[in-house]
């Protein structure tokens, strides 16, 4: 057991708990969205910011976790290699979403970027020879839907969409890399350590993808680099770090499906901060969201 979890209880306890964490996570990642549409400058460039304010805070608290909490570092180029590989996937992760968004629909893109789960389930079969009970298969299946669901009619596949829909889909995939990545390195580092090392792979690879974006690293005003200063703080430190740690207690699969709830949580707080009104349909795909979800829990070893 990781020793973040030192003294939580057994582990029934601490699974329920780390659930609860992994949902708060959802919650605060739900918030980038309207952060991203907020911004001065363009997702590229916020996206760097994203993790640039965020490795302060969480190298100051890899520096101030005590030995007893944090009893692996890494010394050795294999340990840094696999906390830069991380890294690279979420650079992948976040560049082709980006990316993804400028070819083809935000519709489209969330929708592609929200399959991740399939992928997570796919290469915990194909490399490591996991086995998933038809219950949370059926779940994965109706999380899927139900964000299709909550899409709306604003989704449409293909045509002059393809090369964005693509985008989406290989955003996907290295997200689901990054969750099946973090959730072992969780099981050697503490979360502050993952989450600081494989964090400033991340923003280094995304300096030059904001390059080749011609986007502007300047924010325009005071408001617009507080928005990025909450970004950083919220949707990174706080949200991000709570599902690394969660990942150290619950299987990568079933937190990829959990995490589709982050697409109702992202539309209800743009219903709150946007006034866009969920109409029965998107309220439907919530709902069918929410029920997948229970369904993979219950199929979950």
């Amino acid at each position: 057991m990781n020793s973040d979890s030192a003294n939580l209880g057994g582990p029934a306890s601490l699974d329920g708990r780390a659930l609860v964490i992994l949902l708060i996570g959802a919650a605060g990642i739900s918030l980038a969205p309207n952060f991203v549409r907020l911004s001065e400058i363009g997702p590229s460039a916020t996206a760097f910011y994203r993790l640039f304010f965020a490795l302060p805070v969480l190298f100051l608290w890899m520096r101030l976790e005590p030995e007893t909490t944090a009893p692996e570092r890494p010394t050795s180029l294999r340990d840094f290699l696999d906390l830069g590989v991380a890294g690279l996937f979420f650079a992948a992760d976040m560049a082709f979403w980006h990316w993804s968004i400028t070819f083809t629909s935000v519709a489209n893109a969330t929708l592609l970027a929200n399959s991740a789960p399939i992928f997570v389930t796919l290469g915990g079969f194909v490399l490591f020879g996991e086995r998933f009970s038809r219950r949370f298969l059926l779940g994965l299946a109706f999380a899927i839907f139900g964000a299709a669901m909550l899409l709306g009619d604003s989704v449409g596949l293909g045509g002059r969409h393809l090369l964005g829909d693509l985008f989406g889909i290989i955003a996907a995939i290295f997200y689901a890399a990054y969750l099946m990545a973090v959730a072992r390195l969780r099981g050697r580092f503490s979360t502050a350590t993952v989450m600081g090392w494989s964090g400033l792979v991340t923003a280094i690879v995304l300096i030059p993808v904001t390059i080749v974006s011609g986007e502007s690293f300047l924010a325009l005003s005071a408001f617009g680099w507080l928005l990025l200063v909450a970004l950083a703080l919220i949707s990174q430190v706080g949200g991000q770090s709570m599902i690394a740690y969660a990942l150290a207690h619950l299987t990568p699969a079933f937190g990829a499906v959990a995490l589709l709830l982050q697409p109702v949580l992202a539309a209800l707080i743009a219903w709150v901060l946007f006034a866009e009104g969920l109409g029965p349909l998107q309220l439907a795909g919530a709902a069918v969201i929410l029920a997948g979800v229970v369904l993979a829990r219950l199929g979950s070893r």
